[in-house]
Formats: C-alpha cells, structure tokens, sequence
C-alpha cells in the first residue's frame, strides 16, 4: 500500500507536467490548477446544455412553428446536425487543448496573412456568444418565477422592468458560489447540478405521465398546428434551428481545457458523453410533454408553457407549480458554470492582449485563484445587456437564435479553414476523426452554419410586422462593426496570438 501511492503520485505529477508541455509548446504556460476530473467538466458542460430546460425555455417558439410535431422531430434533428459539429470542434480541442478555444484554433490554422484578424474576429464573437447565452439563462430563471406568480394570480400584470430586477437579483445570487466555493471544490458543484438535473427529468418523466394515464395524447406529437404563419417546410427548418439551442452550450468545456488532466483524451469523451445526455433527457421529456397537452391552444398562448403541460397533466396547481419551481432552482444552478466559461474565454483573450486594458484582465486572482476580474466583467456585460428587455420585449426574442448563430460561427470557422485543405497541418492527437470523417465533418459544419445562420434570421412571424421582427440581423451586424473597430482603432498593433512550436506539440501528444 504504501509503495503503490508514491506510484500514483509519480504518475499523476508525471501526467500534469506532460499537461504543461502541451500547453508550453502552444505558447502559454500554466496558471490554472487543473482541478476538474473528467467527471466535473461533464457536469459543467452538462448543466450549462441542459437539453430539456433549454426546450422548455424555447417551447412557445417551437409549437409556433408547428406544435407537438415540430417540437418534438426539431428536438431529435437539432441534435443530430448539432453534433457533428461539435465532433469537429472536439477533434481540435484535442489536438490543441487551450481555454482560448476557437480563436486559438483559428490562429494556429489559418494562412498568416489572415490569422490575426481572423482570430481575433472569432475571440470576440465567442465572448459576446458566452456572454449573450448566460444573459438568456438569467432572464429564463426571471420569467419562470414571474410565470410561477401569475399563474396563482392570473390578474396580475407584471412590468418587463419588474422582471429585469428579478434578473438583476439573479446574477448576484448567482455569483455566490463562485464567491464563496474553493476552486478545488468548484468540480463538486458541477457534479452535483449535473446530478440534480437528471434527477429533474426522471421525476418529470415518471410522474407527469402517471398522473396524466388516463388522458395522455400521443397524436399530439403527429399534429401540425403551427401559429407562426409560416408555411409547412420553413416552420420545420427554423423549428431545427430553434431545438440547436438546446445542444450549443456543450461547447462550454472547450475553455477549461487547461483545467482538466490529460484535457487531450478526456475533454472529447466530455464532448460526447455530454451530447449523449442531452439526447436521452430531451427527446424523452418532449415526447412526454407533447403527449400530456390537453388543450394546445392554451399551451401556445401560455406565458411559461411548460407550467401549462404540467398543470392539464396533473390536474393539480400544487404538484405543476412544484416541478416549475424545481426546473427555476434548475435554470439558477446552470449559471455558476456559464460565469466560469464566460470567464476563461475572456481571460484567456486578454492573455493574448485581445482586449482593451488586457494587462488588467488576464490576472488571476491570487485569494480566489480564477479569472475574477472577467467573471464580474461578464456579470456587467449581461447586467447593461438585460436592458434590452426593457426596451424591448421582442428584441429580447431574438436572442435565442442569436446565440445559436454566435457559438456556431465560432464552432465552424477553423472547421472550415481545416475543410478547405489545412486538415495535414493539424498536429498529432488522441482523437482524430480520420481523412475522410474528418473532411465530412468539417464540410458538413460549412454548409450547415451557412443554411441554419440564414434561417435564424428570418422574423419568426409571417407576414413580417414591426412587433414580431428578427432583430438577429441588427445584433450580428452591430457585434462586427464593433469588432472592426475595436481593431482598427486599438488591437491592430497589439492582438499578437500565441507562439506555437509545432515540432513540440506532436511530440508531446504523440506521448498520449
């Protein structure tokens, strides 16, 4: 016994230090503990996906666009289009683990003449992509709340300013464990909100149809009773675009890459086994759903449809308003692991001088050992970013696709410097989709981010009116012009990227 644990220790030593020769050969040297096992990062990029509260959360958009059928087979393609393209962004994090992500991989591939403001352009978008996702996490949590009280006071009429001070109240809350947990422990907590989360879609699964036996409606799930106006097949598109929201935030774990041992190996298992639960929790708890719909119009017409589905399935306000309550406290513990994606991927541009006052970003906290100076930027970027619910509640709904768009560019891009022929510049790794897989992949993520990113721009109503627009559009054009002219103005000169020795890197990972 007591000789095996110096063993161990010598192995695992041994496996951290091969760990920071990866990292070192890329250009950056270690500042974070490696402190989540492979079981940690999947329950934070488990509990940030959430695959069934993200349906729940965009189900009024989806049986708009055709109700039970569209919600339920828009569900199950969203996560066979959305996977492939996370299998070719799991493909790089294992060749080039870094918590720069996409922009890192972007720089590292592309033609030098391109590379830096390439990088840079995908390093902002996937910042403002992680930023905008929390801030519609935060806002779901307000809505279900404020859906909890009006649906015991149906007279009382709630002011969108009212809901902001609920999501103003949630980022401070929700910024206390990462206050107050150890960043050693910080891994327990993603476990248990992935747990907690599962064990929500178990008792939703078992006691919604046991309490609904005797008046369950599977044709629900085979009707076509779309409200949006839109004809049969763009419904069903932009339906599969709306379900891509569900699965995008897997992703997440790409930015604790330097957190994880042996992130080469075990964050593309993370990628897939998280992907896996995403299907069999989602597809599942829809079906159910849709089957337990006694009166559809009044579920589309519902302020938080999933409440509605659960009272005509129980019968009971007390039980409905009881699984609400418990999918709210599920949408609160999500965003502790959105603050820490959000807050990796800004440290590390700022690592890169990516960012106005970088110097001052990319410290990490000496007491609390995490990026703290980017987490409460992200906390203020979605605290001035919540305003636009009170400007404008339909603005706000275009946020959904928006994220999806954001993170997908951001996925696609050095997918698609790797499709036009760069694939043999991609160094030695443990989790290769092979030639022609890989070349399949990376094609696919092309051609899909180019037909998906038109559809969710189109307005979700037809005809088209002032009160139901896609303000998509406005918010992608206003996020490159920024861009362009943070760049030009300010990052030109200074946005550098990291120095990569290739020779070292296959050398290392071939080790794995």
């Amino acid at each position: 016994m007591d000789e095996k644990l110096p063993a161990a220790e010598a192995q695992a030593t041994s496996e951290t230090s091969l760990d920071d020769a990866i990292l070192q050969a890329q250009g950056h040297r270690r500042e974070l503990d490696r402190s989540f096992s492979w079981t940690g990062a999947l329950g934070l990029a488990y509990s940030i996906n959430n695959s069934w509260l993200g349906c729940s959360a965009t189900m009024s958009t989806l049986l708009a666009f055709g109700g039970g059928q569209v919600a339920v087979g828009a569900v199950i393609i969203a996560a066979a289009t959305q996977w492939i393209v996370q299998l070719g962004l799991a493909e790089l994090c294992s060749a080039m683990p870094s918590s720069g992500g996409q922009y890192h991989f972007t720089y590292l591939l592309a033609p030098p003449a391109l590379r830096r403001f390439l990088a840079y352009t995908i390093g902002i978008t996937t910042i403002v992509g992680w930023w905008v996702s929390t801030a519609s996490g935060l806002l779901f949590t307000a809505i279900s709340v404020f859906g909890i009280a009006k649906f015991w006071h149906p007279d009382f009429h709630h002011e969108s300013w009212q809901v902001y001070l609920c999501f103003l109240v949630v980022i401070g809350l929700s910024l206390l464990p990462i206050l107050s947990i150890p960043q050693r422990r910080v891994d327990y907590l993603t476990k248990t909100t992935g747990v907690m989360s599962l064990l929500g879609v178990i008792i939703v699964t078992i006691l919604v149809p046991t309490m609904a036996r005797n008046k369950l409606h599977p044709q629900m799930i085979t009707q076509h009773r779309g409200t949006s106006g839109w004809g049969p097949a763009p419904a069903w598109l932009m339906g599969i675009t709306t379900g891509e929201y569900l699965y995008s935030g897997v992703g997440a774990v790409t930015h604790i890459t330097e957190e994880i041992p042996q992130a080469g190996r075990r964050v593309p298992l993370v990628f897939n086994v998280a992907m896996m639960l995403a299907v069999v929790t989602a597809v599942p708890w829809t079906i159910i759903m849709m089957s337990s719909v006694q009166d559809m119009s009044s579920v589309q017409e519902a302020f938080v449809p999933s409440l509605e589905i659960y009272y005509q399935a129980t019968g009971s306000k007390a039980v409905a308003t009881l699984l609400q309550a418990y999918m709210t406290l599920l949408y609160y513990t999500c965003i502790p692991s959105q603050w820490i994606a959000c807050s990796r991927i800004t440290w590390a541009f700022a690592r890169d001088n990516g960012l106005p006052f970088s110097t001052y970003f990319s410290r990490i906290h000496p007491g609390y050992n995490i990026p703290m100076r980017t987490t409460l930027l992200s906390a203020g970027f979605c605290a001035i970013y919540g305003l636009v619910y009170i400007a404008s509640t339909t603005a706000w709904d275009s946020v959904v696709n928006t994220v999806v768009l954001l993170l997908n560019i951001t996925y696609t891009v050095p997918q698609c410097i790797l499709a036009v022929g760069r694939r043999s510049s991609l160094p030695n790794r443990p989790f290769s989709l092979g030639w022609w897989g890989g070349y399949a992949v990376n094609w696919f993520s092309l051609v899909w981010l180019v037909v998906s990113g038109v559809l969710m721009l189109f307005p979700t109503r037809w005809p088209p009116a002032k009160g139901n627009m896609n303000y998509g559009s406005v918010v992608i054009a206003g996020i490159f012009v920024v861009i362009i002219l943070l760049w030009v103005v300010d990052r030109r000169k200074k946005f550098a990227g990291p120095k990569i020795d290739w020779e070292a890197l296959n050398a290392k990972n071939a080790i794995r």
